[in-house]
């Protein structure tokens, strides 16, 4: 029987000397072998940021960690997070008529490469009810006659809560929440914005692209806020068009960069490997 499990911390507290050593040596103390470790420090607002990966006996748990930490956490004016990885995150997709980033997370998923539990698809539109049912998994369709609905959300979020979800991702939802929504799941919302942000906002940006007559397209991953497409950027994808590309064809290549930016920003997420920090998401590889 296994008698090891594993964590990552994630750290964020004002950059002085010596808070590498302090951690390694209260982890230490706390019967933790650091597995891996990668820090960043911003030079603009002086935050020293960290991601350790630590293995340790199952006896040790979150809170024989936190009394470990909790006086170097004060000492340095501290945030820590700790996510054990064994805990399975329980994810929900929103989508709309759109099926290619749902397929691809779906797949990932069945193939093991999404370290999750895919709960549920939620949708404005009942199209992709059958990709849902090859998948075995739970379709629930709420028409959104006009975005922010408030009986709408009460509907959805009623379904989140139900079924425990931790993130939420956006493949191709074609709809907007209210202010309320996106507070209530702040950094627990992804969206795949289908253009290379922060050019072409908001709606049609291929046909924005396509009229300004550009040579790159692009897709970016983001955390949802309040401020539409103005989240923090997770990732970000480009591939060439050119003059003899209509705008079918430009869409067409921009789905093959939307799969993979969302798939890595959804992995990223779900192994813990992102920090935000002054509207910008700290990725750690």
């Amino acid at each position: 029987m296994n008698t090891q499990h594993e964590a990552v911390i994630l750290v964020s507290c004002p950059d002085q000397l010596g808070l590498v050593a302090h951690l390694a040596a209260a982890l230490h103390k706390a019967g933790c072998n650091i597995l891996d470790a990668a820090q960043y420090t911003d030079t603009l607002t002086n935050v020293f940021i960290q991601r350790i990966h630590i293995s340790c006996e199952r006896s040790i748990d979150s809170k024989t960690l936190q009394k470990h930490l909790t006086p170097i956490a004060d000492e340095f004016e501290m945030k820590i997070n700790i996510r054990w990885t064994d805990k399975t995150k329980r994810v929900a997709i929103f989508v709309s008529k759109e099926d290619h980033c749902l397929h691809d997370l779906l797949l990932l998923h069945r193939d093991g490469d999404l370290h999750c539990s895919i709960d549920l698809v939620i949708s404005n539109h009942d199209d992709l009810a059958d990709v849902a049912e090859r998948f075995c998994i739970p379709y629930h369709h709420i028409p959104v006659p006009n975005s922010g609905d408030p009986e709408v959300e009460q509907q959805q979020t009623a379904i989140l809560e139900d079924n425990n979800i931790d993130l939420l991702v956006l493949a191709r939802y074609m709809r907007i929440f209210s202010d309320t929504f996106t507070k209530k799941y702040a950094g627990k919302i992804i969206n795949i914005h289908h253009s290379f942000l922060p050019a072409f906002a908001g709606g049609k940006p291929y046909h924005q692209a396509f009229e300004k007559g550009v040579k790159l397209v692009g897709a970016t991953a983001h955390y949802a806020t309040t401020e539409l497409d103005e989240g923090p950027i997770i990732e970000q994808g480009v591939i060439r068009v050119s003059h003899k590309d209509s705008v079918k064809e430009m869409i067409r290549k921009g789905r093959d960069i939307e799969r993979t930016v969302l798939a890595r920003a959804v992995r990223w997420h779900l192994e813990d490997r992102i920090i935000v920090h002054n509207n910008r998401a700290i990725v750690f590889s």
